[in-house]
């Protein structure tokens, strides 16, 4: 139904209801005369029983869950009250006078203590649900439909993760280091010092998110131990006892501490070995 059907749809419901409450009015009125209400009370006491019925009808409307079924029963309710006391006024001829005062509703002194409490009750609980109808409607926050599609705003404010968007990690590729120089000698008086040359400083490189490509692998060979051991003993040849460290060694000759350290029992064994020779 597009937008001009709704509105008069609307508007031939309000026409219905208006005219409704107007049939109704009568009946109200008298019987709120014949209770021991003044003329204005009377006036006003339509308002409290069919008003109310359109409050709950309203309300019946925004609610949800058990708030929108407790405007159903306040609804149902006073539709029942009404229709009870609509149906008493065209039962009794001496409501229907324009002077009337006070009167019974019925003829049976129960029957008419029943419909006393019934026509007299009806304000206080319009007070009472009313009230409570309305804090209820206030108080009512409208469920999201996860169906309906979200602003850009609110997707905006939202992480590509949380709305279920594949995540690509951006692969970060290794610096290429530096290829290592091999310690360069330098002569210096009787006694020969092999001094390294400093490699180019390398910028730190970043960490690695996955394995090292073989592109960023050091081209070095490994070396064998029978290498490093002789390679140790000609940069050592020099070198006292109390320098054999395995830090020493390790920096010399460019290998891990735990190469190093072995590399420095064996050259200490070699030296004490001959030292006990020569002696």
């Amino acid at each position: 139904m597009n937008r001009t059907g709704r509105v008069l749809l609307v508007l031939a419901l309000v026409a219905v209801v208006g005219m409704a409450f107007r049939v109704s009015w009568n009946a109200l009125r008298d019987v709120a005369r014949a209770i021991g209400a003044d003329t204005t009370a009377a006036w006003l006491y339509p308002f409290v029983v069919d008003g109310l019925m359109a409050l709950a009808l309203v309300a019946a409307l925004v609610l949800t869950g058990d708030a929108r079924k407790f405007a159903l029963r306040v609804l149902a309710s006073y539709t029942l009250a009404s229709l009870v006391l609509n149906y008493v006024h065209g039962l009794v001829p001496d409501l229907h006078a324009e002077s009337i005062g006070w009167s019974r509703l019925a003829e049976g002194d129960w029957t008419n203590w029943a419909l006393v409490l019934l026509a007299t009750s009806l304000p206080v609980g319009s007070i009472y649900f009313g009230s409570d109808l309305v804090a209820k409607v206030l108080h009512h926050r409208t469920p999201v439909d996860p169906t309906e599609p979200k602003s850009a705003q609110t997707n905006a404010n939202q992480s590509m993760a949380e709305l279920g968007e594949q995540v690509v990690e951006e692969a970060t590729a290794l610096p290429v280091p530096a290829p290592e120089l091999e310690p360069v000698p330098v002569t210096s008086g009787p006694v020969e010092v092999r001094v390294p040359v400093a490699a180019a400083e390398v910028s730190r490189p970043r960490r690695a998110t996955g394995r090292v490509p073989v592109a960023a692998r050091s081209a070095r060979p490994v070396r064998s131990e029978a290498e490093l051991l002789a390679e140790a003993r000609s940069l050592t040849e020099s070198w006292p006892v109390e320098k054999l460290t395995g830090e020493g060694i390790r920096k010399a000759l460019h290998t891990s501490a735990a190469k190093a350290r072995v590399v420095r029992e064996t050259l200490k064994a070699e030296r004490e070995r001959d030292a006990a020779a020569v002696s």
